[in-house]
């Protein structure tokens, strides 16, 4: 029955791929359903598996791990197209899989969506799992952040592997305890950086003990409630760190983590604290040092994440921001940059995005340093220049231009530095207006 299955699902995606469709989540759906959820429990992986979840920075993370095994010669299999679900994987498989379901690889690096990971890593076992962050991120699909938490917080009880933890986010340090017998558990922590505050200034998930319910003390404030914290009471959080990041300096860029320094390529604290994830991957499997610094050091992102164009002679940066957390680290990235410059932000309320867009009044806009002029566009253009009003920004500053191409022209009509905030399904449509724009009046697209 199950090479039967397996033959049903490679033909529909032979056939998506012959009309050159892409088969990310189709055939997987339709095993899902042929199998009522089970669909991952019918291949054979002999090869060990690397997963990484959280809220933000997981795409980053495993492009970077895995091109870790890829320079080291190692043959992987990567959903790289972010198809992240169980359906998503399953296609995934499907594609590199034999008739009787069997996958040939040295590792399998699997981007999977949080709520996702009690799914497929009951029917595929696991060796090792990342966990980035945990914040509030599309209510309307997710729900409450602790309904997440409490899934992972579940399959890590019984979970025996490599767990590597971000040790400065109480939520996900948490997950370190949930087995107690489990030897394996790792945490990446970052020292303070010149931007490290003493006073949260942002929406914040991680204010209590999640095993006391005392409040947390921060020596620092990273960013949200990402910091160097510890309960009073009863001592969460403290723990050895297995690789920390210090000596961060934004403006070279540079870090240095166990002992090694690296050159980036992107100027954040969240970029730190990715790398410093693959660090501690790179350090558990093994990994020869030199490729160590050639994937991070030269590891860089298009697609939206902290793009670099050049709009005529104004430098802007696109990133996407899908929650407020997002959002918050692209203003904190604008707002450490010296001088003047003017934003653009890009709200659409579609399915993928989450139909509910309160978490816009989760964002700290009174943080602005610098900002002379905003321009908001998208399908909630509206909204997000009343949530900026709102901050006390003034009215007069803000322009309205629903059309991204009049948005875009808006914004590159006066001189000066610019970014470019986007949430999920308008990343690409704003990519593709800014560069609409360069092949009218000249420009560069990346660095």
């Amino acid at each position: 029955m199950n090479r039967i299955l397996i033959l049903t699902g490679k033909a529909v995606v032979g056939i998506l791929r012959l009309f050159r469709r892409n088969a990310g989540n189709l055939p997987g759906i339709i095993l899902w359903h042929l199998t009522k959820g089970k669909a991952c429990s019918m291949f054979r992986v002999d090869c060990p598996i690397i997963a990484v979840t959280g809220t933000n920075g997981k795409t980053s993370v495993t492009n970077c791990i895995a091109q870790l095994f890829e320079q080291s010669g190692k043959k992987i299999i990567i959903n790289r197209e972010g198809n992240n679900l169980d359906t998503g994987i399953c296609s995934l498989l499907l594609r590199y899989c034999d008739s009787s379901g069997k996958v040939d690889a040295d590792y399998l690096i699997l981007e999977t969506d949080e709520s996702h990971v009690p799914v497929v890593y009951s029917q595929l076992k696991l060796e090792t799992l990342i966990v980035l962050d945990f914040f509030r991120d599309q209510l309307d699909r997710n729900g409450e952040m602790e309904t997440l938490i409490q899934k992972i917080n579940g399959f890590c009880k019984t979970f025996e592997g490599n767990l590597i933890l971000n040790g400065d986010d109480p939520n996900t340090a948490r997950l370190g305890r949930a087995n107690p017998a489990n030897k394996n558990v790792k945490y990446f922590h970052a020292e303070p950086y010149a931007f490290a505050t003493d006073t949260i200034y942002e929406a914040s998930e991680g204010r209590f003990c999640p095993f006391c319910g005392s409040s947390l003390e921060y020596d620092y404030y990273q960013y949200s409630h990402i910091g160097r914290f510890r309960c009073p009471k009863c001592g969460f959080g403290d723990y050895k760190p297995y690789i920390t990041a210090s000596g961060i300096d934004l403006d070279k860029p540079v870090f240095t983590a166990d002992g090694h320094e690296y050159s980036t390529k992107l100027n954040s604290i969240y970029n730190v604290y990715n790398m410093t994830a693959v660090v501690a991957a790179a350090k558990l499997y093994g990994i020869e040092q030199s490729v160590t610094d050639s994937v991070i050091n030269n590891y860089t992102v298009n697609n939206g994440r902290m793009e670099k164009f050049i709009l005529g002679d104004r430098e802007t940066t696109l990133n996407l921001a899908k929650n407020p957390v997002g959002a918050n680290m692209t203003l904190r990235v604008m707002n450490e940059q010296n001088g003047e410059k003017e934003l653009l932000f890009v709200l659409n309320d579609n399915v993928a995005d989450g139909l509910d867009v309160s978490w816009i009044w989760d964002i700290n806009f009174t943080i602005f340093e610098r900002v002379t002029r905003v321009v908001t566009s998208g399908t909630r253009a509206y909204d997000i220049a009343v949530r900026i009003k709102c901050s006390g920004y003034p009215a007069e500053k803000i322009t309205v231009r629903p059309e991204l191409d009049d948005a875009v022209e808006e914004l590159a009509k006066t001189p000066g530095r610019k970014f470019v905030i986007a949430n999920y399904t308008a990343v690409q449509p704003t990519r593709s207006a800014l560069k609409r724009y360069i092949a009218k009046h000249g420009g560069e697209c990346g660095e």
